[in-house]
């Protein structure tokens, strides 16, 4: 009997072992390195081809290790970045602060291992060519549940980074973010398959990979030329504000006083343009706003003045619960509060200890732990212009939650978020370059009003501009077409997810009715 690829390949001896971890481990840096702030793009086309090949080679618990290997280092270099909140923000000294970096990383990168071991099984009973063009519903069938479970995860989405390339994220309108995931994985696979089981077997797949591959590229064209791509017969005039806040100030008592008049100068700079609102950043003020009379009294008679509603983040009690704060952002005019929107989604051992029961000793480690409520609406606010949402911070990087706002009426959204804990790693630009596939999604502007950085506006294209740099204190005003329509993605929400479900359901079955009558 013929040995098994595995026994016959790069893993066959200690030194074939070693290279292939070596090449894993590589895999998994470039990989990252796809995403800002290096963004090398082209390389989340191939940094998956080590772990396929595994795959398709090697048994289930082999390919499993190494396709964990690779998605392990993938996260601790895409999320480096946490090492400096750690550092700058909590008592865990260094390099004890990369344990829960290298805890979270090896958690996300068990997605990538079971995709590598659900290829390897499906491989002993469907042939190789099947199991490799199963990769890409897999793949996003595994990023959604790392979106959902335990309150979800959804960071560092294969999509993501493509986010500057414009052609090849316009399918987003038809699939989410999925389906450029999709996409990469699809060419990923097939080059896989170049290599295992070889060109005479795998051009069926590769064909595939080159048709879907071709077909999003057209469709990109074509949307990117037509007019509603970054222009709309209705527009709103939009001013976002960026303090430059440090983080070590913003709570500071003795400076709220200086830090509402940086807010209020650079209000009265964004007003001179007459823009239909003013948005301020997440937790502009951090004290609670509905509770204290006198700056209430003063951001609504700054409103009269300006003669422009003004969006601000800042942090309120829950009536009736006293003690669980909310972290909210306020609609002001000359008139008041006009609406309110609690933030939903919120961060985990950031705004909130997950199984607090056993997990709740880590609230004396880092001072950005806090305890926080949940919102349960997504509020609409209404601007005699147009109609708009707002996510916060986070909650921009769940493609479920924003689509909630837009089918709620949104045309246009607002993400105000306070990014100082991050300093000028790549975390803010990550976060940033999330926007663009959102915008796409739902064919949907985005104002985006940050602390220190990056603020800015995304059109409906998902082209991003003007922007601020990180730190620079400053104003930007931008005219945004508001939404003229529904995507597929707004009205059928994550059919391709459940459609990718669907098949590798459907394929395991088959490989279990195969196996039983073998």
């Amino acid at each position: 009997m013929a040995p098994e690829p595995a026994q016959a390949g790069l893993g066959a001896g200690p030194g074939g072992a070693t290279a292939r971890r070596l090449l894993l481990i590589a895999s998994g840096v470039l990989g990252a390195l796809a995403f800002p702030k290096t963004d090398w793009a082209p390389l989340a086309w191939v940094w998956l081809v080590p772990a396929l090949v595994s795959g398709a080679t090697r048994a289930p618990r082999a390919a499993l290790r190494d396709g964990w290997l690779a998605g392990t280092v993938f996260f601790v270099v895409l999320l480096r970045w946490l090492d400096f909140t750690f550092l700058h923000y909590s008592d865990i000294p260094w390099p004890v602060t990369w344990l829960p970096i290298v805890a979270l990383a090896g958690y996300c990168g068990l997605y990538a291992g079971a995709v590598a071991g659900a290829i390897a099984w499906l491989r002993g009973r469907l042939g190789v060519g099947t199991a490799l063009c199963l990769a890409p519903p897999l793949w996003v069938v595994g990023e959604w549940i790392r979106g959902h479970l335990m309150g979800g995860f959804p960071w560092g989405l294969l999509g993501y980074s493509q986010h500057a390339q414009l052609p090849v994220i316009q399918i987003a309108e038809l699939g989410g973010v999925y389906a450029v995931s999709f996409l990469i994985v699809a060419v990923n696979a097939a080059l896989a398959g170049l290599l295992v089981p070889g060109p005479r077997r795998a051009w069926p797949g590769v064909l595939a990979a080159a048709v879907l591959l071709a077909g999003a590229l057209g469709f990109g064209a074509l949307a990117l030329a037509a007019p509603d791509a970054s222009t709309g017969a209705r527009s709103v005039d939009i001013a976002v504000i960026q303090p430059a806040i440090e983080q070590t100030i913003k709570w500071d008592p003795a400076r709220h006083a200086q830090i509402l008049d940086i807010y209020e100068s650079l209000t009265r700079e964004a007003a001179a343009t007459r823009p239909a609102a003013v948005f301020w950043p997440e937790t502009a003020t951090t004290i609670f706003l509905r509770e204290d009379r006198a700056l209430l009294e003063r951001l609504v008679r700054l409103s009269a003045e300006i003669g422009t509603p003004i969006l601000v983040g800042s942090i309120d009690r829950r009536d009736g619960a006293e003690g669980q704060f909310l972290n909210s952002a306020f609609l002001l005019t000359g008139q008041g509060i006009t609406a309110k929107y609690d933030k939903i989604h919120l961060v985990p051992f950031g705004e909130y200890v997950p199984l607090a029961g056993v997990l709740g000793f880590v609230r004396g480690w880092a001072e950005f732990i806090s305890e926080f409520g949940t919102g349960d609406i997504e509020t609409i606010f209404r601007l005699p212009a147009a109609p708009f949402g707002t996510v916060i911070c986070y909650e921009i990087i769940f493609p479920e939650l924003f689509r909630g706002f837009v089918v709620r009426g949104a045309s246009f959204m607002a993400n105000i978020t306070n990014d100082a804990w991050f300093g000028e790693t790549s975390g803010p630009w990550q976060h940033l370059g999330t926007l663009p596939l959102r915008a796409v999604e739902h064919r949907v502007a985005i104002a985006r009003a940050a602390n220190t950085g990056v603020s800015g506006f995304v059109l409906p294209s998902g082209r991003v501009g003007p922007t601020l740099p990180l730190q620079a204190r400053g104003v930007l005003h931008r005219s945004l077409p508001l939404r003229a329509g529904s995507t597929l993605y707004t009205r059928l929400g994550d059919w391709l997810v459940y459609a990718s479900a669907g098949l590798g359901a459907a394929a395991a079955a088959l490989a279990l009715f195969r196996r039983s009558s073998a």
